[in-house]
Order: C-alpha cells, then sequence, then structure tokens
C-alpha cells in the first residue's frame, strides 16, 4: 500500500491511500502523523486501520502534482520536532565515487574507503549485536522540507547544488521512546559536493541543505533489490539520467544495523518526534560532471513507490562575498 497527502482547500491535509493505479481518499480528517499516533496508541497497523475506515473519493494524484497540492507523505505539527539525518558510504557501489572525491595526494587510503570497508566487514551482523557504525549526517529540521513538486532552494553562499537520490525509512517515536518504522519513501538528500569535496571535514557543512522526500510512503517490507532512475532535466532537455539500486541486496550494513546506530541515541528517542532517515546511494550527477543551474529539475522514481518525485532548483552561483550574519547582545 502507498500513502500520500495533499493540502484540501483549507490547507489540512488529506490522507491518500493505493493498491494499485487508482488512488482515493482516506475516510478520515486526520493527517497521517495524527492518524499514525492514534495507530501506536491503540496498537493497530497503518494498514489495517486505513481498511477499517475505507475509503471515498478517487484522487487525481498527477492533477494535484501539477496543481502542487502534494504534501510530503507525513509532517510534524512543529516543524522542529521532524528531524532529517542520513547515512552514507551504505551502498556497495559508493565507495569509489567518495573516494575520488576525498583522494590524497600520497595516494594513501581514503577515510572514505577505510570507513566503507568497515561496513562490508562488519555492517550485517549474524545475530542480533550491533554491527560496524556507518557514517552519519544531520541535514536539518521540518524547516528545510520542500514538499514533492516543491523548490529545493541552495543559500547563497553555495559552490554545488546536487541531488543524491535514496531510499528514506520514516520513524514515528511511540509514548513509550520506540522507534516505529511507518513506511518507506523515495529522498533526495541535496548536497554541497564541492564544499566537501574540497575538505572532507566540511562534510557537516554541505549536508545543512533542504531536502525533499515523498510523493508516497511505502508501507510494509521494502524489496532486498529496488531499481530506480535519476534524472536532470534543463528545459525540455534531459541532461542526466542513470540507473540506481538500492535495498539491503544492494548494501553493505543492513537496515536494522543502520537503523540502531541511529536510535542509540536518547536524543532520537523523544516521544512524539519524526524522523526522514536517508540511507545513501552510489549515483550522483555530480561525479559524471554535471554542474547543475538555476532552474533545473531533480527527478528521482522507483516502480515501488508509485509516483516520481519531483523538484526544481533555485541556485544562484556566487557572484558576490558571503555576507556575514550579525549576532546582537542582550
Amino acid at each position: 500500500m502507498l500513502l500520500s497527502q495533499y493540502a484540501r482547500e483549507d490547507g489540512s491535509a488529506q490522507i491518500v491511500a493505493r493498491d494499485g493505479t487508482e488512488a482515493y481518499q482516506v475516510d478520515t480528517e486526520l493527517s497521517l502523523y495524527g492518524l499514525a499516533m492514534d495507530c501506536i496508541e491503540k496498537g493497530q497497523s497503518l494498514r489495517d486501520r486505513i481498511t477499517a475506515l475505507g475509503l471515498r473519493g478517487a484522487v487525481d494524484m498527477e492533477a494535484l502534482y501539477a496543481a502542487g497540492r502534494l504534501l510530503p507523505p507525513v509532517t510534524h505539527p512543529d516543524p522542529a520536532h521532524l528531524h532529517l539525518t542520513g547515512t552514507g558510504l551504505t551502498h556497495l557501489g559508493s565507495a569509489a565515487t567518495r573516494s575520488e572525491m576525498h583522494k590524497k595526494n600520497t595516494g594513501d587510503e581514503t577515510d572514505s574507503m577505510k570507513m566503507f570497508r568497515m561496513g562490508v566487514e562488519g555492517g550485517k551482523p549474524a545475530d542480533d549485536t550491533a554491527g560496524a557504525q556507518p557514517e552519519w549526517f544531520y541535514k536539518g529540521n521540518g524547516s528545510v522540507v520542500a514538499a514533492p513538486g516543491g523548490t529545493l532552494k541552495s543559500p547563497e553562499f553555495a559552490e554545488d547544488s546536487g541531488e543524491e537520490p535514496e531510499i528514506a525509512g520514516i520513524y514515528l517515536i511511540a509514548p513509550d521512546g520506540t522507534p516505529v518504522r511507518l513506511g518507506w519513501a523515495l529522498a533526495n538528500e541535496f548536497s554541497d559536493h564541492i564544499m566537501e569535496r574540497r575538505n572532507y571535514l566540511y562534510l557537516a557543512h554541505s549536508k545543512l541543505r533542504p531536502a525533499s522526500f515523498g510523493p508516497e510512503l511505502l508501507i510494509g517490507d521494502l524489496p532486498e533489490h529496488v531499481e530506480g532512475t535519476s534524472r536532470v532535466r534543463r528545459g525540455d532537455e534531459v541532461i542526466f539520467e542513470k540507473p540506481f539500486v538500492s535495498g539491503e541486496a544492494n548494501m553493505s550494513h543492513t537496515f536494522a544495523n543502520l537503523e540502531h546506530h541511529h536510535f542509540k541515541y536518547d536524543l532520537f528517542r523523544q516521544p512524539g518526534d519524526l524522523h526522514v532517515h536517508m540511507f545513501g546511494t552510489a549515483t550522483l550527477s555530480f561525479a559524471s560532471g554535471i554542474q547543475t543551474q538555476d532552474g533545473d529539475v531533480f527527478e528521482i522514481e522507483a516502480a515501488p513507490f508509485g509516483l516520481p518525485l519531483r523538484n526544481p532548483l533555485s541556485f544562484k552561483p556566487l557572484g558576490k562575498p558571503e555576507q556575514r550574519v550579525t549576532v546582537r547582545s542582550l
């Protein structure tokens, strides 16, 4: 089942469900966040609850997309309690690209390659013990989430604005502090790769950018092997198109291991918080020499996730010195 949300005329969220090609309104006034919290408290699954609620009028998802009315599949009433995070160097094809970005003049093995090897050797433990710790990064909170079809706005001090096609896990923290996975979604983990390449210690800066996920949330199990396509459109032309793969069959870590190393921190198990955790990629247009421009459109699609994730880019190349932020004393 795929779940999504669109904005009603009054701005509130309407949940949409589909199991095939047709999409229908779920017969509830609750947002997906509200419905999920209620399911957790009542011990129900989302699928069972939606089946019990029933469906009403059919929905033209493409028309809503074109009208700019699609919302992220789930949002938090307080954006400060939605956490955008991710892990890198998790996919079997990711090491070469990252290692090239971070290579040393001496030819020594890069820190990226070392971390990748740690994942290959220990990211899929055979028992319930914790495996190798992955690379981890913070992107921001709900204030920087772009809706499907919404603009990814790159800051004026950015040196690059590049897509990263990924799968994200969407989690809600139960009242007792237990992380509960709502489902999976496509995500664009938007980054500044030139800044990252300048010095690997700038990775944290390079990730503090907007992100987008959706439009639809896949509930239930994720296939072991996922195939998708990442594109960059410039006007009527596709200037980049490349397949990507994900799912545990193509990864050096299990999802359970990546989830453990995020939620092992008490900070990320605060009741009611929402988490969008992105699991990495091996496919970047930047690695193929693409320099994005203002107005380019990113498009990420994979069959299990329904509609593609599309976002235009707003990127103003550096033309003046970075303006210093002034702090005043109270």
